[in-house]
C-alpha cells in the first residue's frame, strides 16, 4: 500500500484500469455517498405521504431525483474516488460531476416543491419545518444567496480560488476536509443552476434573458480555466506530485489530462440547460398568448372589440391628441 500525505490514507499498489476505476469500492466511500442514499430515502418519504393523500406526482421528476442520488453515489463510492485520491484527471471527474451533472438532475426532480407539499402546514411543531423552509425562501439570506453576484463567483472561484492555491493540498491532508470539498463542488452547483432552471421555488427569479446570460458567464473562465492547467510546465498540487511507483503515471501528463476535463466537460451541461430554459421561455410566451386570446374572446363575447387594452388605450390618446391641433 502506498501513504498518501497527512490523510492517512493508503492508496491500492494495483495500477488504475478502466474496470478498477469504474467498480465500486464501498470500503472507501466518501461520507457523501451516503448523504445520497438518504436524500434518495427523504424523496421516498415525500412520494409516500403525497400518495397517502391521493396527490400525484411526476414520475419524471422521481427518475430525475433518483438519477442525481445514485450519480453522485457513484462517483464518490468507487474508484472514482479511491484513485481519485492519487490522480488529478479522475478528480477532475469527480468535480465536473459534482458540480455540473448531480445538480442538474436532483434539481429536476423539484425537491423544493415536494417538500412544501408533504410537510405538515400545521400552525404546531409539526408545521415547523415547513414554515423554516419558507421563511429561508423569503429571507434576505436567502435572496442574497441566489443572487448571480454570489453564484456565479462562487462557480469560478471553486476552481481558481482551489487550485491555484494551497487551499487544495491542505483539504486533501484530512478526510474531513476532503469530505467538505466534495460537498462543495456540490452545492456550488446547486447554487448556480438553481435559480437558472428555476424549476422549483427559489429566493429569486429573474427572466428567461436573464437566466441564459447569467448560465453563460461562467463559461469562458471555465475554459480558461482547463487551457491554463493543461499547458502547465509544472506541477501544480502537491498531493498528485507522487503517484504509486506501480500506477505507472506520469503526473504532469495525468495534469494535463484534468485540464482537458475540465476544458471540455462544460459544454454538454451547458447546452442542456440552455434547452431547458429555452423551451420553458417559449412555453411561457405560448401560454401568455393563449391568455391573451381568451381575453380577446370574452371582450367579444361582452360586445366590446376585443382588442389589446394597452393598445386601445394608446390608439385613444392619439385620438384626443389629433383633437386638441388647431
Amino acid at each position: 500500500m502506498h501513504d498518501h500525505g497527512g490523510m492517512g490514507m493508503h492508496l491500492p499498489e494495483l495500477p488504475p484500469t478502466t474496470g478498477r476505476v469504474l467498480a465500486l469500492d464501498l470500503g472507501a466511500a466518501s461520507p457523501v455517498a451516503w448523504l445520497a442514499v438518504l436524500l434518495a430515502v427523504a424523496y421516498g418519504v415525500g412520494l409516500w405521504r403525497l400518495h397517502a393523500r391521493g396527490v400525484r406526482w411526476s414520475p419524471l421528476r422521481t427518475a430525475s431525483w433518483l438519477a442525481g442520488c445514485a450519480v453522485t453515489f457513484y462517483v464518490t463510492a468507487s474508484g472514482l474516488q479511491t484513485y481519485g485520491m492519487g490522480m488529478f484527471s479522475l478528480h477532475m471527474v469527480q468535480h465536473m460531476v459534482l458540480s455540473m451533472i448531480s445538480p442538474l438532475f436532483l434539481l429536476l426532480g423539484a425537491p423544493v416543491t415536494l417538500a412544501l407539499r408533504a410537510l405538515p402546514a400545521s400552525p404546531g411543531a409539526s408545521g415547523m419545518p415547513r414554515r423554516l423552509l419558507l421563511s429561508a425562501l423569503h429571507s434576505r439570506l436567502g435572496q442574497a444567496v441566489a443572487s448571480p453576484l454570489f453564484t456565479v463567483p462562487l462557480f469560478i472561484v471553486s476552481l481558481y480560488g482551489l487550485y491555484f492555491t494551497p487551499i487544495f493540498d491542505d483539504l486533501m491532508a484530512t478526510t474531513a476536509g476532503h469530505t467538505f470539498m466534495l460537498l462543495h463542488f456540490l452545492v456550488t452547483g446547486l447554487l448556480f443552476f438553481g435559480p437558472i432552471l428555476a424549476i422549483d421555488p427559489w429566493p429569486r427569479r429573474s427572466g428567461h434573458g436573464a437566466r441564459m446570460l447569467e448560465l453563460l458567464l461562467p463559461a469562458p473562465f471555465h475554459a480558461f480555466f482547463g487551457v491554463t492547467v493543461m499547458m502547465s510546465s509544472g506541477i501544480l498540487l502537491t498531493s498528485y506530485a507522487n503517484p504509486p511507483e506501480s500506477w505507472g503515471i506520469d503526473p504532469l501528463y495525468d495534469q494535463a489530462a484534468a485540464g482537458g476535463i475540465a476544458w471540455s466537460f462544460g459544454e454538454f451541461p451547458t447546452v442542456l440547460v440552455l434547452a431547458v430554459v429555452f423551451f420553458s421561455w417559449t412555453r411561457s410566451e405560448e401560454r401568455a398568448n393563449r391568455a391573451a386570446d381568451r381575453a380577446r374572446e370574452r371582450a367579444i363575447a361582452r360586445g366590446e372589440s376585443g382588442d389589446d387594452p394597452a393598445l386601445v388605450a394608446y390608439n385613444e390618446r392619439l385620438r384626443r391628441l389629433a383633437a386638441q391641433q388647431p
